[in-house]
Order: C-alpha cells, then sequence, then structure tokens
C-alpha cells in the first residue's frame, strides 16, 4: 500500500509550495538538456534520482526501487513514460520550468496539473 502511494505522487506529480521567485517556462529540448548536462534531477524526500539522458532514456531509482523509462520532447513539453520496478507510470507531457541554475518544475498534463519540483545536482 505504501509503494502504491508513493507510485501515484511519483506519476501526478507532488505538489509544490508556491515560491516568492518566478519560473521561467522552457520551450526548447536543447535548452532542457544543456540545464540536465552531467546532472541529476532529485528529490531527497522521497530518495527519488533521475538521469534524463540525452538519447531519450530515463533511468533512476526512488525508495530503493529501480526506475527505468523514456521520454520525447513534444511542441514544446517534455513528454515521458516509466516504469517505477514493476508499477507503470503512464505517458504525459509536462511544462518543464526553471528557477535559477538548479531548480526545475515539471507540471503534468502540459501544465494544467500537479506539478513537482527537482533539484539538479
Amino acid at each position: 500500500m505504501r509503494r502504491h502511494l508513493f507510485a501515484a505522487g511519483l506519476a501526478c506529480a507532488v505538489a509544490a509550495p508556491a515560491d516568492a521567485q518566478e519560473y521561467t517556462p522552457i520551450t526548447e529540448r536543447e535548452t532542457f538538456l544543456s540545464l540536465l548536462q552531467g546532472r541529476q534531477l532529485q528529490m531527497r524526500i522521497y530518495g527519488l534520482s533521475l538521469n534524463v539522458l540525452p538519447d531519450g532514456r530515463i533511468e533512476g531509482s526512488a525508495v530503493g526501487w529501480d526506475i527505468d523509462g523514456s521520454w520525447t520532447w513534444q511542441d514544446g513539453y517534455f513528454c515521458r513514460e516509466m516504469d517505477w520496478s514493476g508499477y507503470e507510470i503512464p505517458f504525459n507531457c509536462q511544462l518543464v520550468e526553471v528557477l535559477g541554475d538548479d531548480r526545475l518544475r515539471f507540471t503534468v498534463d502540459q501544465g494544467a496539473g500537479d506539478s513537482a519540483e527537482f533539484r539538479l545536482r
């Protein structure tokens, strides 16, 4: 049950608190990749660490279980599907925004849904 609840949060993203600073949308694949070059997306509270690779693969782990998946860039959105050690996280296109040089926010359903904030490490 505990794993199912975490997976639901991972799939839908975890609502992030409002921030006084403004995020800037990323609409170009090249800009997105330049921010990620040599870095991981991390959400320490969940022990979540993801590598989003230029070849379209996603690799990582959360609370001790492996995550793998694939991604593409479509019409200005990051579109991904993943598997979290047997738990399917379905395809979804997300708005990506940057704050400073170390925070990315992903908002599901092309920016209309919940958001998750990651640190770049």
